[in-house]
């Protein structure tokens, strides 16, 4: 089964939860049917595609520094196109290695193909003569869910 956008009381879209839980958001009414699948049924409920939250939630989550860094969210960022020669990407670089003190953050790593992230090794971009394409940066909420 699919899942179920859940929206807030302002029409901002909050996550995707089961459609079995949205169901027991309608049974509880704290959400009720913002979309609905057309001819389908669960019960007395239509098929919900997306619930609307009867009362407003705050979101401070959405507001923060953003999501936490991670490898597959480096990859996305960057549509898996390496940072040194645009081909495809599978792997991260670290733009100040970490032997050097680098660390696993948004604006110091970058997407890059095996071939640049062997070729740079244990140096900064200046000093491999690898210049970058694109400045990493620090990506939002939206950026990486998105896509």
């Amino acid at each position: 089964m699919d899942a179920v956008l859940v929206i807030n009381a302002d029409l901002g879209p909050l996550h995707r939860v089961t459609v079995q839980h949205a169901v027991r958001m309608l049974c509880r009414r704290v959400a009720e049917i913002h979309e609905a699948e057309p001819d389908r049924v669960i019960g007395v409920f239509p098929m919900p595609r997306v619930v609307r939250l009867v009362r407003f939630v705050v979101t401070r989550w959405r507001f923060n520094s953003g999501p936490a860094w991670s490898r597959a969210g480096v990859l996305r960022r960057d549509d898996r196109c390496c940072a040194y020669c645009g081909g495809p990407a599978s792997t991260i670089d670290h733009i100040l290695p970490r032997s050097r003190g680098g660390r696993n953050t948004w604006r110091n790593t970058t997407a890059a193909c095996y071939a640049c992230n062997q070729r740079k090794g244990d140096r900064t971009p200046a000093e491999a003569g690898m210049p970058l394409r694109r400045e990493p940066v620090n990506p939002g909420w939206g950026a990486l869910a998105g896509r």
